[in-house]
């Protein structure tokens, strides 16, 4: 399944966004505002990039997703319910005791989840293993990695930043989803993190900086990632934290919060759900 209209991945990321508030709202508790930025990236990577077979979850030979920062899964289980990987029924179990669909996702639960995360950090030295694998076995296939701008404040992301250079992975896609905000505010003030893009070229990387919420710019930066050979790729993509959602747009607050009952449906009416 390839989809290249541009409108039908709009309508895809925006369903993504109407399923990832469904479930916090039902659950009374997530993390909203990085799960409605990443929408975008995701609808296309999910239906217009990765090799993948959702009736094959575990083929060897797929392309593997790793969504480091673990906390936004209410995004991750929307996309994969929408590809078919399981029933959506099953998103209503999200942070239940009995469901699947835990806070962070659990690789040995769900279907299509490529690796279990959220210990922030950790993500990449994860993707640097399956993409030196592809490698050394001449399988072929991709890794994408998607990190928040705050988690790239862990030490461990510039280790394994090394590592990607010294072994030429440019199998490995980064995606940094740069909102600019964290669980504590701006990422500036929090820890002075400025020069994104000039820290990733400084590590070897092919840098692209895009709006990550225009699909046709995404499109693009995936596929000068597949053509660039000798380096791993890095896209910064700008975007907004609760994007699309007028309240929690730009608003540190909804990092992880619920809506109420008024909240709730007035992202849906946004959402044009109602």
């Amino acid at each position: 399944m390839k989809i290249q209209d541009i409108e039908e991945l709009k309508q895809i990321a925006n369903h993504i966004r109407i399923e990832a508030i469904k479930q916090v709202y039902k659950a009374q508790s997530g993390h909203p505002g990085g799960s409605l930025s990443i929408a975008d990236i995701l609808a296309v990577l999910y239906f217009n990039q990765m090799n993948i077979n959702e009736k094959e979850p575990n083929n060897p030979l797929r392309d593997r997703f790793i969504l480091s920062k673990g906390h936004c899964s209410p995004a991750l289980y929307a996309v994969l319910a929408e590809r078919g990987y399981f029933d959506k029924k099953e998103l209503e179990s999200f942070r239940t005791i009995e469901g699947k669909l835990q806070g962070h996702p659990d690789m040995t639960k769900v279907p299509g989840v490529d690796m279990t995360t959220g210990s922030l950090g950790q993500g990449l030295s994860v993707s640097n293993g399956m993409a030196l694998n592809s490698k050394l076995n001449h399988d072929g296939y991709r890794v994408y990695c998607l990190l928040g701008d705050g988690e790239i404040e862990e030490g461990q992301v510039w280790e394994a930043a090394m590592t990607a250079n010294k072994y030429h992975l440019d199998n490995l896609c980064v995606i940094v989803d740069n909102n600019h905000l964290q669980i504590d505010g701006d990422i500036k003030n929090v820890k002075g993190l400025e020069n994104i893009e000039d820290k990733w070229n400084s590590f070897g990387f092919h840098t692209i900086s895009i709006n990550g919420h225009d699909i046709q710019q995404i499109i693009d930066a995936f596929e000068t990632a597949k053509m660039t050979k000798g380096k791993p790729t890095a896209i910064i993509a700008k975007t907004i934290k609760g994007k699309g959602v007028s309240y929690m747009e730009n608003n540190v607050a909804w990092h992880g919060k619920a809506p109420n009952d008024e909240e709730y449906h007035i992202a849906m009416r946004e959402l044009g759900e109602e």
